[in-house]
C-alpha cells in the first residue's frame, strides 16, 4: 500500500547573487507512518572543488549535529503515539535549521507516493547528493548507514560516546564515536557495500595508510572497525582483500563484521556501564583518615 511522503533538500549556497549551490542532504517525512529520516554528506571535497576552500572540521561537525538532532526528533515522532505528528516537514526542518542568510538553505518542499519509505530515501540521497560528490565511490550503503545499527543498539549508552581527535606530528583524524578507560576506544563505521570492487580495495588501502599515519600518536587507542559488508557476490573477493589490508594496520584494532555487531554492541554497553559504576564507587569511597 502506498503512502504519501514529503521531502526537502539541504543546499550549500555559495553565492546568493548567482544562485550557485550544491546539495548536501535530504530529509524525508511521512506523518501517516511516523517516519522521519535525514541524511547528510560529510564529504566536503565537492564543495572545495566547486567553491572556495571551506573549514572541513566545522562542516563535518555541523552535519553530525544536524543528523543527531533529526534522529532525536525522529525518535520522538516514532514513540509519541499519544501525540499527533506534525503535518508539515517545513516546520520540522526549521526546528533544526531556522531560515537565515547563511550558506545552508532548505529547498522548497516536494513529495510523492511510495510503498517503501526507506528505499525511497536511499534513492533520493544517491540521486540528489551522492552522485555529484567528486571522486565518490558508487555507494550501496554509506558509512552513516553502517553506524545507525550500532547507535540504535547502544540506546542511551550512545550518549556517552563523544568525538575524539587522534593526532600526530604529521596527521590527525576525528573519530565520531569514542570513550576512554585505560585507553581510547574508537568506533569507526566503514561501508564496503560498494558497487565497484576497485573502490572497496582503495577504501581499505586508504585506511591502511591512515592507520600507519596515526600509529605514532602519544595517546593510546584501539580502533574498532564496524564493517558494512558487500551484498553483491561479485564484490565478495574484493572485501576479503580489504580485510587483509585492514589487518595490516599497526597497533590495537578489531574488525567487527555485521553478523557480530549485536553481540559486540552488547559488550560495549556492558563495558561502558561497568566503567561508569567503578568510577562512581571510587568517587563515593571515603578517604582513609590518618
Amino acid at each position: 500500500m502506498k503512502t504519501t511522503y514529503s521531502t526537502i533538500t539541504l543546499r550549500y549556497l555559495h553565492d546568493v547573487v548567482t544562485g550557485e549551490f550544491a546539495n548536501i542532504g535530504v530529509v524525508l517525512y511521512s506523518p501517516d507512518q511516523r517516519f522521519l529520516e535525514a541524511r547528510f554528506t560529510t564529504s566536503y571535497e565537492r564543495l572545495n572543488a566547486i567553491f572556495l576552500k571551506i573549514d572541513h572540521l566545522h562542516y563535518r561537525a555541523l552535519m553530525r549535529y544536524m543528523a543527531n538532532h533529526f534522529d532525536e526528533i525522529a525518535a520522538d515522532i516514532r514513540d509519541g503515539l499519544n501525540v499527533p505528528p506534525v503535518t508539515a516537514l517545513t516546520e520540522i526542518v526549521r526546528q533544526v535549521l531556522p531560515p537565515d542568510d547563511s550558506s545552508l538553505q532548505w529547498s522548497e518542499q516536494g513529495g510523492g507516493f511510495t510503498e517503501d519509505l526507506a528505499k525511497t530515501m536511499d534513492e533520493l540521497f544517491k540521486r540528489l547528493v551522492v552522485r555529484y560528490v567528486a571522486g565518490a565511490e558508487q555507494v550501496s550503503r554509506t558509512d552513516e548507514e553502517i553506524a545507525k545499527p550500532f547507535k540504535t543498539r547502544l540506546g542511551r549508552t550512545a550518549e556517552k560516546l563523544a568525538e575524539k581527535k587522534i593526532e600526530t606530528k604529521d596527521y590527525q583524524y576525528d573519530f565520531r564515536f569514542a570513550w576512554k578507560n585505560e585507553i581510547w576506544h574508537l568506533y569507526e563505521p566503514v561501508s564496503f557495500d560498494l558497487v565497484d570492487p576497485g573502490s572497496i580495495r582503495e577504501k581499505a588501502n586508504k585506511w591502511l595508510g591512515r592507520g600507519h599515519a596515526l600509529h605514532d600518536a602519544r595517546e593510546k587507542f584501539k580502533i574498532h572497525f564496524l564493517l558494512g559488508e558487500p551484498r553483491q557476490d561479485e564484490t565478495k573477493k574484493a572485501f576479503e582483500n580489504a580485510l587483509h589490508l585492514l589487518s595490516k594496520i599497526p597497533g590495537h584494532k578489531q574488525l567487527v563484521r555485521e553478523d557480530e555487531l549485536e553481540q559486540f554492541t552488547e559488550h560495549v554497553a556492558e563495558e561502558i556501564g561497568s566503567h561508569d559504576l567503578s568510577e562512581m564507587v571510587l568517587r563515593d569511597k571515603p578517604r582513609d583518615r590518618k
